[in-house]
């Protein structure tokens, strides 16, 4: 199917309360909607959390495995987006758990804007700041670092996080503190 018959698709236009419904009730074709309107921040998400696109595939895919055999147990229909995040959360911190020896954050690619080869300074001070960004979250501990890339980029509750992480909202709630102290700290000039 091409990009423009995909657009095209009836499902695309039906809300995600009664995609999700349809899909609970074995409907493949109301599932792969959802898929598509939500495979994209789902894999951006993996993204930030595995620090590779491959590892994020892997864990994009292994998410919607779950999500297929557990949408029977989706209480609100309307909150899948919040429910496929917090399942890919959860499965790329497992992710991260089995794989120990895992790629720092800083040696994945840049993903600057891209702006107008005319205007070189405001890219390159874009593309440092990306770095930089990119560094003083390799440089948190990884417990701090899930926290918060499960709060600014999943917009994820404290609540969710923790169930995530299975920790407490408490724990959350330091972690996410000293995450966002070190980062302030080190993300200064950038202000």
């Amino acid at each position: 199917m091409t990009d423009a018959q995909r657009a095209q698709h009836p499902l695309d236009l039906v809300p995600d309360a009664i995609l999700a419904g349809r899909a609970a009730d074995g409907d493949t074709a109301a599932f792969e909607a959802l898929a598509r309107r939500h495979g994209p921040l789902m894999r951006a998400s993996a993204r930030r959390l595995t620090g590779s696109w491959a590892d994020a595939d892997d864990v994009v895919q292994e998410s919607l495995v779950q999500a297929w055999k557990q949408l029977e147990n989706l209480r609100d229909p309307s909150t899948v987006r919040s429910w496929l995040l917090r399942i890919v959360g959860s499965r790329g911190v497992d992710y991260l758990r089995k794989r120990r020896n895992h790629a720092p954050l800083e040696t994945s690619e840049p993903q600057a804007p891209r702006l107008s080869p005319q205007d070189p300074e405001p890219a390159a001070l874009n593309g440092s700041g990306v770095e930089a960004l990119k560094a003083a979250l390799a440089a948190l501990p990884e417990e701090q670092r899930r926290c918060w890339v499960l709060r600014e980029f999943n917009d994820q509750s404290y609540e969710e996080i923790a169930e995530t992480l299975n920790i407490s909202p408490a724990s959350v709630r330091g972690r996410l503190a000293r995450a966002r102290v070190t980062l302030a700290r080190r993300m200064e000039e950038w202000r």
